[in-house]
């Protein structure tokens, strides 16, 4: 071990990268905003899972043979690691699909957004600090913003599928968190990463497809996909998939999970915005506060994230 220590970078070094990975991981918030009105049109209660091997599977042949000779280099202590994130992957997409399929797009939206609360939280705990009150303050007007945004709809009593988006948003958190503590993936190729993350969340959900009782086979379900269809899962796959949990994984890695957390927060604005644009709906007074809150508590908290 050299007896030199590396420097520090630089805080003006550090608030650029910081800067740097905002903007990709905003896109990430903009598709996955999109993505509640695209599971909904592809997907039932008898075809989730299907959907899910499919969605998953469209992209992976690709992914593995772009960054095969990446994906070799790879070492053990990476690939356990980043076969362990895609476990965490799965179980976020089974409780996140079948949460919207048995709950309303405001309710899923509302509740996914708490993942900016539990994050730093669970971050605080783990480091054993308490954060800042500035970032706790910002928070919660964005999810006061979010509240607002989403009251057109109105939030019930929780159901079954609200239930299953909340474990969404505590195992979007253990996501984060986890990759951003695992030393061995610091150094490895990003690409690499999502590719073994997604390889292990299609095996969880080829495995379930295969039991019975667990609805349609994928292959019965493409059978009955239409145009539309297919490209709502070319949607799901190649953005909201791929391209987001490739974002995620480079991110966490050039700035904080609180950070990261915050700007996928925004997620339910950009649920609102594809709403309106693509599916007719139309916001209040109420709802325009909403979004304005959203966007400023956002602002702020990025300001108030290391």
């Amino acid at each position: 071990m050299s007896s030199l220590a590396t420097p520090a970078p630089a805080p003006a070094l550090v608030s650029r990268r910081a800067r740097l990975a905002d903007l990709p991981v905003l896109l990430v918030a903009v598709v996955w905003g999109g993505s509640y009105l695209a599971a909904k049109g592809i997907t039932t209660t008898h075809t989730v899972i299907a959907v899910l091997v499919l969605r998953f599977a469209v992209v992976l042949p690709v992914l593995v043979a772009a960054g095969w000779r990446r994906l070799r280099a790879l070492r053990p202590d990476q690939l356990r690691g980043a076969g362990l994130l895609g476990l965490v992957l799965g179980g976020i997409f089974l409780l996140e699909t079948y949460g919207v399929v048995h709950t309303s797009a405001t309710n899923a939206g509302l509740i996914i957004s708490l993942t900016m609360i539990l994050t730093p939280l669970a971050e605080a705990a783990v480091r054993r600090v308490r954060p800042s009150g500035a970032f706790l303050a910002a928070a919660g007007l964005s999810v006061t913003g979010v509240a607002l945004l989403t009251q057109s709809g109105g939030f019930t009593t929780p159901s079954l599928g609200d239930l299953l988006i909340l474990g969404a948003a505590c195992a979007r958190t253990v996501n984060v968190l986890l990759t951003a503590r695992m030393k061995a993936l610091r150094d490895a190729d990003a690409l690499s990463l999502t590719t073994v993350q997604l390889g292990g969340a299609v095996l969880v959900f080829a495995l379930l497809a295969a039991l019975p009782g667990t609805g349609a086979s994928p292959w019965e379900a493409a059978l009955g996909f239409g145009p539309a269809q297919w490209a709502g899962l070319a949607f799901l796959s190649v953005f909201c998939t791929l391209f987001a949990f490739f974002v995620q994984t480079w991110a966490v890695r050039r700035t904080s999970p609180s950070r990261v957390s915050l700007l996928l927060g925004t997620e339910p604005l950009w649920a609102a915005a594809a709403g309106i644009a693509l599916g007719g709906e139309r916001l209040g007074a109420v709802g325009l506060a909403g979004a304005a809150l959203v966007l400023a508590g956002t602002a702020w908290g990025r300001r108030a994230c290391p």
